[in-house]
């Protein structure tokens, strides 16, 4: 059992980490390479998508990290699983605390309704962004680094 919840837990932290890697890398640069209305409505419409669905899989990936980690207590290694699960806490109180609020703002603007400095905010979300994936990347790593 605690083998099947490992690879599943994996495979979800796995995925929420690509996402938030083509996030980083490849969409928000294709939208910021489309003309200035195309790309704050586009990053508009991101941020409604993916900012309804990644809180559940934040919360989830790190339940599970933590089923896991109790689950698994007396196995070796055991301890990368509990750093991982810390390294998700960082990222959902960076989620919470500072990409968030910056998200909830965005995600209401159009072309008609966006502040002067919106770029300036998409700037410093993407910023936090690269931070934050660099956070679950390495949660994902030690997980995989569990398995072994």
């Amino acid at each position: 059992m605690l083998n099947a919840l490992e690879v599943f837990t994996t495979v979800v932290v796995g995925l929420m980490v690509g996402v938030e890697f083509s996030v980083a890398f490849v969409i928000n640069r294709i939208l910021d390479a489309l003309p200035t209305d195309s790309s704050q409505l586009g990053r508009a419409h991101g941020g409604r998508m993916l900012g309804a669905v990644m809180p559940f899989w934040y919360i989830g990936s790190l339940v599970l990290v933590a089923i896991w980690a109790v689950m698994g207590w007396q196995h070796p290694g055991n301890v990368l699983t509990v750093t991982a699960g810390a390294l998700l806490i960082v990222s959902v109180l960076m989620s919470v605390l500072l990409l968030v609020p910056i998200n909830n703002r965005s995600r209401t603007w159009t072309p008609d309704n966006r502040p002067a400095d919106w770029q300036q905010q998409m700037n410093r979300w993407d910023r936090l962004h690269h931070v934050r994936v660099a956070v679950i990347v390495a949660a994902f790593a030690l997980l995989v680094t569990a398995l072994a």
